[in-house]
């Protein structure tokens, strides 16, 4: 074990001196030393009841013999991060978590671990983390929350958000406003749509890091407890055989997780992460990889806020794994990945049948032949830009249109709101990279407003920042090389034509070239003052497609 370098011999008695201070056994002490990374805090929904889930871990640790040891990680809501300079702080705390706990764990030496992640952020900093240790690792998630219901309808956060729209716009009265307030979120656990979180949770089922169910059991259901402590045992049993994370996060099973993606819908965010965490597994994964998966994947589930179906309907119909039967029916998977519950992909997800194809439709009759994300390149993106396109109303695939232009998102936020943004428009919001930004906010305000104000079929938006997971509509992101770094979309004019084509992957400014060449020519990125941890992330950042991977 690799706690013995700390805990054996004389030469350590002053390490077991603080072991016991601690007020652990000897009995304890010479177990192996499991640590618990415990997303828990009070302010995120979705992490308000991971006291629970950890204390469940634990117990399943020390029933199969291990010693539980907690130790914190770090976690911002996305939600109440939106719409003002808190989202800065977002997707820069992806590494802070990875960092943190690559220090808590070689500093103690640990000789595995538990992930107790649910939302946003926290998912793939801990998979980095773990990918990055390569000790035994199992995830447990805190579940998704359940859905709202207002008028005898399943809500979720992207209807809410939608609602502002509609109020805005006067299509709703403020009494229906606060009752979508009140209602859309009843239950702790990560928003219930298939938003980032429930997004990276199901990948994390997926690619064999977290048992069946971590994506989608319900935050309040008794069967999440029973779960936890599973996960407890699952490491244990990785213990004991010498399994570690990185023999599980394999590029087969990062490859799998990708074709799962392109079927469930996910967040486009999915894209910063995954090739995130293949670089921490030594793997590359490029954008280019995600249309050839995308183009032999059908698309079977359209969950919130792509259709009207919930993460608590998806666990009803027999979760990611039902899914993934589906999927290899036609042989699109790698069966032969390994899972921490030590079988293989093709042995968890043999008796696993869909049970309900509306909420996953059979492969032979999905909700279209490609998956749900699509990778645009072209002059405004030569390095590649994403598109959430299972969310994309059939008439905005292909849209053409002048460009309405915004140096952020509170600028285009104000001219949402006061009726500015007319049919036909391309809304382009820069500055709000990963440099530029800095941390690459999330543009859900701005598209639910276009959304709930009843423009979704005529306006699309282009951004070199980011979407929620509870954004839907023709909503262009990771836009790279970004404004802050030089690149076309920083000398994008008002009322240029832009071409907008999903089946085609393409994104295009339709002005001259050499009109191109003079406005490079002259052209001077904006720069922003930024103080602490946003200067330092900006300086070492690299381009949204390219995972926002942190370089140096």
């Amino acid at each position: 074990m690799k706690s013995d370098s700390l805990k054996c011999g004389a030469q350590n008695a002053p390490h077991r001196a603080l072991y016991h201070a601690l007020g652990l056994t000897e009995e304890e002490i010479g177990r192996p030393l499991v640590g618990i990374v415990s997303s828990y805090n009070e302010i995120v929904p979705g992490h308000m009841n991971l006291d629970k889930i950890v204390d469940a871990v634990k117990l399943g640790v020390a029933m199969a013999g291990g010693t539980p040891i907690v130790f914190p990680a770090i976690a911002v809501c996305d939600g109440i991060a939106m719409g003002h300079t808190g989202m800065k702080y977002s997707l820069v705390t992806r590494d802070l978590i990875a960092d943190s706990t690559e220090a808590m764990t070689l500093a103690h030496g640990f000789d595995a671990l538990v992930m107790v992640p649910n939302c946003d952020k926290n998912v793939p900093g801990l998979l980095m983390a773990a990918a990055r240790l390569d000790l035994p690792t199992v995830f447990v998630s805190g579940g998704p929350m359940l859905a709202g219901h207002v008028d005898g309808a399943r809500t979720s956060f992207s209807t809410l958000s939608e609602a502002v729209g509609q109020y805005n716009a006067g299509a709703i009265d403020e009494a229906k406003l606060h009752e979508y307030e009140c209602k859309t979120c009843p239950t702790c656990g990560s928003c219930s749509g298939m938003y980032t979180a429930n997004s990276m949770n199901c990948l994390t089922e997926a690619m064999g890091m977290g048992l069946r169910g971590n994506g989608t059991i319900p935050a309040v259901y008794s069967a999440r407890i029973e779960l936890a402590k599973r996960a407890g045992m699952a490491v244990m049993d990785m213990v004991r055989k010498g399994v570690t994370a990185r023999q599980i996060m394999t590029k087969e099973a990062l490859m799998n997780a990708l074709t799962v993606d392109m079927a469930l819908g996910c967040s486009t965010n999915s894209m910063l992460h995954l090739p995130a965490i293949a670089h921490e597994c030594g793997v590359e994964l490029d954008l280019d990889v995600a249309n050839a998966i995308s183009e032999k994947t059908p698309n079977l589930c359209h969950l919130a806020p792509a259709g009207r179906t919930y993460i608590e309907q998806l666990d009803e119909a027999g979760g990611v794994y039902a899914v993934m039967n589906e999927l290899n029916k036609k042989g699109l998977l790698n069966t032969d990945c390994m899972t921490v519950s030590g079988h293989t992909i093709g042995e968890c997800i043999a008796e696993c049948p869909n049970l309900d194809h509306e909420v996953i439709r059979p492969i032979e009759n999905p909700y279209s032949t490609t998956g749900g994300i699509a990778v645009l390149r072209g002059n405004l993106a030569p390095e590649g830009s994403v598109v959430k396109r299972s969310a994309v109303l059939p008439e905005m695939l292909v849209h053409e249109g002048p460009a309405r232009v915004f140096d952020g998102e509170e600028d285009a936020q104000k001219a949402i709101n006061a009726g500015l943004i007319k049919p036909g428009d391309v809304v382009v919001i820069r500055y709000e990279g990963p440099r530029g930004g800095p941390g690459m906010r999330e543009m859900l305000n701005p598209t639910s407003a276009i959304m709930g104000m009843g423009l979704g079929g005529s306006v699309a938006l282009i951004t070199d920042g980011r979407f929620s997971g509870a954004t839907r509509g023709a909503c262009v992101g990771h836009i790279t090389p970004e404004a802050a770094s030089g690149g076309l979309i920083g000398v994008v004019e008002e009322g240029d034509l832009i071409r907008i084509d999903i089946p085609g992957h393409s994104i295009e400014l339709l002005v001259d070239q050499a009109v191109l060449d003079e406005r490079m020519k002259h052209f001077a990125p904006k720069k922003k003052e930024v103080t602490g941890y946003l200067k330092r992330y900006a300086a070492l950042v690299s381009g949204g497609a390219y995972g926002a991977i942190l370089n140096g």
